[in-house]
């Protein structure tokens, strides 16, 4: 079997479940990529914000250094940080001169790198540069450093005395900031994403109960508690309950024509046995009873033949292939032309090249067959067959409308009504044309269509009109 034929075994066949992987997966990915982007992001703010820490320290010093006349350094009696006094505290400071340092009370004691002197105005950051902590454990420093010269407190005559201010701090401090932020930032990344789930399975468990509801429904319909499913669902639901429907609807009413077919089969035959048991109850001669015989038995194979044509003509399916109608009526005028030539009888067409008859083939030819042979079984000279698309409705295909009008004598009022009657049985409308008409009805019934019958406008004969309504 081929992976596309086994179900994989990863792959849920709940649609929540689905759903709710994916959302596992999106949310997932989006969290691990905005952790990373805050990571770096906080990352870069503490970097810069350490070196303009430095920064604001070495001008800080800048201003509180002086200088005494034979040029040595008087150190400030403040410091900018308290930490700068504190031995070992991590945060130092060193004052380059040309023959000599100044270091902070914190730089006694750790063994800090080498020091250069910078030229006036000139600013570097550097590190992390390796140093001795006063354990005697390596360590790492980051290093701001400006050069300037000094001219104030100077004795006349002297020249500028060049010195650099070197701020330093333990390269820990910004990863222990970072070691913070990352266990504070995942921890609450992690809790917002188990609140998304969270409320990702709620949405999706109120959005998926209309699914759920047209489940209990079809179970209900299955059951027998229910005889269709009902109308209020959501929009996007509306063509699938619709076509459960009416598919329904189809099954039940295909049930209920097979039933009436048998039943109207059973009722036609009883009137050529009852003939036939007569027959053979009375002392008929032989030649007589042979032609009797034969006569009920044509008979009932006609009434065999029109009643399976009946049951035939009632399997249409919902869903069928759009059929074109010019074809087929062509096709049809073509063979009744060559059966009433000696009438001379003109088809015209008046065909919408958009309108199309969903269901099977053989009920079109079955219902354009009937009425254009009864249409020109009575014309004196002219036909006409007109298609038009009929009644149309939001999400279903359109409906049709079939129209065959003659200039024959017509059909009497009075006698429209017993043409569309219902229930007349096979026994009554074998002979004629009424058989034709019959089928006709029921085809039309099938498709939930109606009949109508009057008198042309136009020619002032019979008009037979066929209305088929939207469909799925």
């Amino acid at each position: 079997m081929t992976a596309r034929g086994r179900e994989l075994p990863w792959r849920p066949r709940s649609l929540q479940a689905r759903q709710l992987m994916a959302a596992s997966l999106f949310l997932l990915g989006f969290l691990a990529l905005a952790g990373y982007a805050l990571d770096r992001a906080f990352l870069d703010v503490a970097s810069d914000g350490q070196r303009d820490r430095l920064r604001n320290y070495v001008y800080a010093y800048a201003g509180e250094i002086e200088f005494l006349r034979s040029g040595d350094i008087y150190p400030p009696e403040n410091a900018p940080d308290s930490r700068l006094e504190r031995p070992g505290s991590g945060l130092y400071a060193e004052v380059v001169l040309l023959d000599r340092n100044w270091q902070s009370h914190s730089a006694s004691g750790p063994q800090l790198p080498p020091a250069a002197m910078l030229d006036g105005g000139e600013e570097r950051f550097e590190g992390p540069l390796p140093m001795v902590r006063s354990n005697g454990t390596p360590g790492e420093v980051y290093r701001y450093g400006i050069g300037f010269l000094a001219s104030e407190g100077v004795a006349p005559g002297d020249v500028e005395i060049p010195y650099t201010i070197y701020v330093m701090e333990d390269a820990g401090n910004v990863p222990q900031q970072v070691r913070v932020f990352r266990a504070a930032l995942w921890g609450y990344l992690g809790i917002a994403g188990l609140v998304m789930l969270l409320l990702q399975g709620l949405v999706l468990r109120w959005s998926l109960w209309p699914l759920r509801h047209v489940v209990t429904e079809l179970k209900r319909v299955q059951r027998g508690q229910a005889n269709r499913m009902g109308e209020r669902h959501p929009r996007e639901l509306e063509p699938l309950t619709d076509s459960i429907n009416a598919l329904i609807e189809s099954e039940r009413e295909n049930l209920e024509h097979q039933r009436n077919t048998m039943s109207d089969l059973a009722h036609s035959l009883k009137t050529p046995l009852a003939v036939l048991r007569a027959r053979l109850d009375s002392d008929t001669d032989g030649a007589e009873l042979r032609d009797e015989v034969s006569t009920q038995l044509d008979r009932m194979n006609d009434l065999v033949s029109y009643q399976l044509g009946r049951a035939a003509s009632s399997g249409h399916k919902l869903f069928a292939a759009p059929v074109d109608i010019e074809p087929h009526a062509e096709q049809i005028v073509r063979g009744l032309e060559k059966i009433y030539a000696r009438k001379g009888v003109i088809c015209e067409f008046e065909l919408d090249p958009v309108a199309r008859f969903h269901g099977e083939p053989g009920d079109l030819q079955e219902l354009l067959g009937n009425l254009l042979e009864n249409a020109f079984k009575w014309a004196r000279s002219r036909v006409l067959l007109t298609v038009k698309v009929g009644d149309t409705a939001a999400n279903r295909r359109p409906g049709l409308r079939i129209t065959v009008e003659d200039d024959g004598p017509g059909i009497p009022e009075e006698r429209i009504a017993m043409v569309l009657q219902r229930g007349v049985r096979g026994d009554e409308r074998v002979h004629g044309h009424g058989i034709g008409l019959s089928i006709v009805q029921d085809i039309v019934r099938s498709y939930r269509g109606q009949l109508e019958v009057g008198r042309s406008q136009e020619f002032g004969g019979a008009c037979f009109s066929v209305s088929l309504p939207p469909g799925l």
